[in-house]
């Protein structure tokens, strides 16, 4: 009876360690790192914009601010009728900024000489019909607007041109991933991770804007040239 015990015990120590050596085999192998290759795919789509966004505003000034702000609230709404006019709907002008400010003259002693108040009134014009933002620019600075600032080019519905661009990185980072496994000679496995950034329409020229004064003596000549929406997906592959 006694042998029989102390056999079933040394059996059941046997089968632990093995059991621990199993387990230490098994931790030891899954430990080892996996092999990947990382690339960054890029995928391209030109776009001709369809729609524009322009900042138009009138600065005013004078020594009693009541009378600066009086000035220029009649000056921004000749602007918005003149628009309105020329067939900007009412919900494409949005007020984007509003300010009153005091500005000091000194004299060589540093003593304050006068004192007058600037009022800016600014508004975003949405363009949808990009054949008159000439005649809108034009029509706007006579009415009384005396700061454009320039014209940023969109496309309203770009998802499609967004998915075509996509689908190209992804193509792009599958031919370069196949490319480098097979000149360093390994076989290229399973993704193991991806990620996307980009997706923003930008012009492929230089627009020449900026703020201030405007003085425009005849329709504005404005070309909206075109745009490049640029997508990169970076891909992880394992490699065996």
């Amino acid at each position: 009876m006694r042998n029989k015990i102390l056999y079933l015990s040394v059996l059941a120590f046997m089968m632990l360690v093995l059991s621990a050596c199993g387990t230490a085999y098994a931790l030891e192998v899954s430990s080892d790192p996996v092999r990947t290759i990382n690339v960054t795919g890029t995928g391209e789509v030109m776009l001709t914009p369809d729609i524009a966004y322009v900042s138009i505003g009138v600065r005013s000034e004078g020594e009693d601010a009541a009378k600066a702000v009086a000035e220029n609230n009649a000056k921004s709404g000749a602007v918005v009728a003149a628009l309105a006019d020329s067939g900007v709907d009412e919900k494409d002008i949005q007020t984007t900024n509003f300010n009153i400010y005091p500005q000091q003259q000194y004299d060589e002693q540093g003593n304050i000489q006068e004192t007058f108040y600037i009022v800016e009134n600014t508004v975003r014009v949405t363009v949808r019909d990009l054949d008159t933002i000439g005649e809108l620019l034009n029509a706007a600075v006579n009415a009384g607007a005396n700061s454009i600032y320039g014209v940023q080019y969109d496309v309203e519905d770009d998802e499609s041109a967004r998915s075509e661009a996509r689908q190209a990185a992804v193509d792009d980072a599958q031919k370069q991933a196949e490319e480098l496994s097979e000149a360093a000679g390994v076989g290229l496995g399973r993704i193991q991770s991806i990620s996307t950034y980009g997706g923003y329409p930008v012009p492929l020229y230089e627009g020449k804007g900026g703020a201030g004064p405007v003085s425009v003596a005849a329709e504005v000549p404005i070309s909206p040239g075109q745009l490049m929406l640029t997508v990169d997906v970076n891909v992880i592959y394992e490699i065996r």
